[in-house]
């Protein structure tokens, strides 16, 4: 179950709802495993921020409808102000917008309240090991639905591509597709360590967190799920 070994300390988490009876049970199922302690919680976007400020923990999960400062726009100051923590996003419906404004905000992965216990311990721990929550395909999916048909601006990003080797530019439009390291690596004949190495460069190059961000830039650079090609969608 995950990827934290045994004998590291156990990850710090906070855990944010502004239901206390909600906020309670997922404390207890994360504190229910060794390799996860929940060092603080928060009922509203203000406390999370107070909470991460005091604790300095691995992971927050988020809810995102609260209260006054929504979990969004504390997922975003924290991200902002705290860049090695991350945060997972907890949703009530699949496919919510709210979950993908999340995501903008630097959310690492999303979580629907229905995951299973074990689920919820396991995605902690992967997230905490710096990979993505949800499948690849959901996360298309999830992409894909918000950002078709409508025009959201790159910005400054727009160049992104112009600071990748053509290697790399291969490289990322595999992660797009959602194709894992391995996966990419048999797809181009190539060491598993060497894609890992591109991925990192390319992560560092277009300044992404993590495989959820660079899908939601390929996207918005217009590339295809299908392809991997960045033709601009309509």
């Amino acid at each position: 179950m995950g990827e934290h070994s045994q004998g590291q300390d156990p990850l710090r988490v906070v855990v944010v709802d502004d239901q206390p009876l909600e906020r309670a049970g997922i404390a207890l199922i994360l504190d229910s495993d060794d390799s996860i302690e929940v060092v603080g919680e928060a009922g509203s976007g203000e406390d999370a921020l107070d909470a991460v400020a005091r604790q300095k923990p691995d992971i927050v999960l988020m809810d995102v409808r609260m209260p006054g400062m929504g979990g969004i726009e504390a997922t975003r100051r924290i991200t902002e102000r705290d860049p090695g923590v991350r945060v997972i996003v907890l949703t009530t419906f699949d496919l919510d917008e709210a979950a993908f404004g999340s995501l903008r905000a630097g959310a690492s992965a999303f979580l629907l309240k229905s995951i299973r216990p074990a689920a919820l311990v396991d995605a902690v721990q992967t997230v905490a090991a710096g990979s993505a929550v949800a499948a690849p395909s959901l996360t298309s999916k999830l992409i894909e639905h918000f950002l078709a048909g409508n025009n959201h601006p790159v910005g400054p990003r727009s160049d992104a591509l112009g600071r990748l080797s053509p290697r790399e530019r291969e490289i990322f439009a595999a992660v797009v597709r959602g194709r894992s390291n391995p996966e990419i690596a048999e797809e181009l004949f190539l060491a598993h360590s060497t894609v890992k190495s591109h991925v990192n460069a390319i992560f560092a190059k277009l300044h992404l967190r993590d495989r959820v961000h660079a899908v939601i830039l390929g996207y918005e650079l217009g590339y295809s799920p299908e392809s991997g090609s960045a033709a601009r969608r309509r």
